[in-house]
């Protein structure tokens, strides 16, 4: 029986892309056969940032209309044996995403023998972001330390608990939270929210911090997910995260800021 893993956030622009294809990546390293797919129907970023964008042949939207097999359609990661992409449609129909469509592909996945299928949904209730939150067995709520980012996840944790096919049939999608983009300077400073101020306010069970890095940016743009770049902080703190979603204990990393050298204070330095 797969698991089906939804990376979903009330607001655009907070790492959930990087996020998703940080969490597939990590499941495939730990061993467990996993595909993620783009839920983004129109912006297609996944693929670019999974570093397959050449090799899209058929998509998520041809396999549901029949034009293609899930064979056809999947790419295998070439650096993770463990590890597939299924890439979003560059289509403008937001329609396109059904119901019954979805859910058969996400049948065939894992009678295919895929342990998780991590959704990478789009932001907000729109279309593709519906139906991943309908069929979530497991939600991570991506947010920043921020107010607006914040409240708009509120919103759809209230989504997951009331419209999800779990919540329908009585049970409960299991919910984790990910904070991105975390500067543990400006929360001393009173500039950005703590994890404790985010945890409170959402009420949900903290799985990771990811600090803020131009790793992430770099590795967006090499299509490498940042989990795979060991020598960065924030690959490292999403390696922890993958091991807390999977039930490993782990101390939170990269949550206070750095204490500078003594060459560092004379000099001035610290960024």
């Amino acid at each position: 029986m797969a698991t089906v893993v939804t990376v979903t956030s009330g607001k655009g622009g907070v790492g959930k892309t990087t996020s998703s294809a940080a969490i597939a990546a990590g499941l495939a390293q730990a061993g467990h056969r996993t595909v993620v797919i783009d839920f983004d129907v129109g912006l297609r970023n996944l693929d670019l940032i999974m570093g397959v964008e050449r090799r899209v042949v058929f998509d998520f939207v041809n396999v549901i209309s029949g034009e293609a097999t899930l064979n056809q359609a999947l790419i295998q990661d070439k650096r993770l044996e463990n590890l597939s992409i299924l890439a979003a449609s560059q289509t403008k129909d937001k329609d396109s995403l059904t119901e019954e469509g979805v859910g058969q592909v996400l049948d065939q996945l894992a009678e295919m023998g895929f342990e998780y299928i991590v959704c990478d949904s789009p932001a907000g209730i729109e279309r593709g972001a519906t139906m991943a939150l309908h069929f979530a067995d497991h939600a991570v709520i991506v947010t920043n330390p921020e107010v607006s980012s914040v409240r708009d996840s509120d919103r759809i944790l209230g989504i997951l608990q009331s419209k999800s096919k779990r919540a329908k049939e009585g049970g409960k999608v299991h919910e984790h939270l990910l904070i991105t983009r975390y500067d543990p300077v400006r929360v001393e400073n009173g500039e950005m929210l703590s994890k404790e101020d985010v945890c409170d306010i959402l009420a949900v069970k903290l799985i990771g911090v990811i600090p803020e890095s131009k790793a992430v940016l770099k590795a967006s743009n090499t299509g490498v997910p940042v989990i795979l770049d060991e020598n960065s902080d924030a690959g490292l703190a999403y390696v922890d995260a993958v091991a807390r979603f999977l039930g490993e204990d782990r101390p939170m990393r990269f949550v206070t800021p750095k204490k500078q050298g003594l060459l560092s204070r004379i000099l001035g330095g610290g960024d």
